[in-house]
């Protein structure tokens, strides 16, 4: 078996032991974002699976909306990702 080489860890233990690859993150050409996926690839930047600068670049994603996923998970979980609850966990 042949496993490609890169930067940083295949594999990262996250807080509550389960254990998160990169095969777990979404695949790069992801156009449909629902709360699962953007989750995962929270959790993976989180975790130190992969970068933020790798996270943005792989999923062409802005600064900004990577930012405001991390911030609704963090404030108020994940069902903040939802799209139907985006006008509830929405800041004024």
């Amino acid at each position: 078996m042949y496993l490609k080489k890169l930067d940083g860890p295949r594999a990262v233990t996250l807080p509550d032991g389960t254990v998160m690859t990169r095969a777990d993150l979404p695949p790069q050409d992801t156009r449909r974002w629902v709360a699962s996926r953007k989750a995962a690839v929270v959790r993976g930047v989180l975790a130190g699976l992969i970068t933020r600068d790798e996270a943005l670049a792989r999923y062409a994603l802005s600064a900004e909306e990577f930012d405001e996923w991390v911030n609704a998970v963090t404030q108020h979980g994940l069902d903040a990702l939802k799209a139907t609850a985006v006008q509830k966990y929405r800041q004024p």
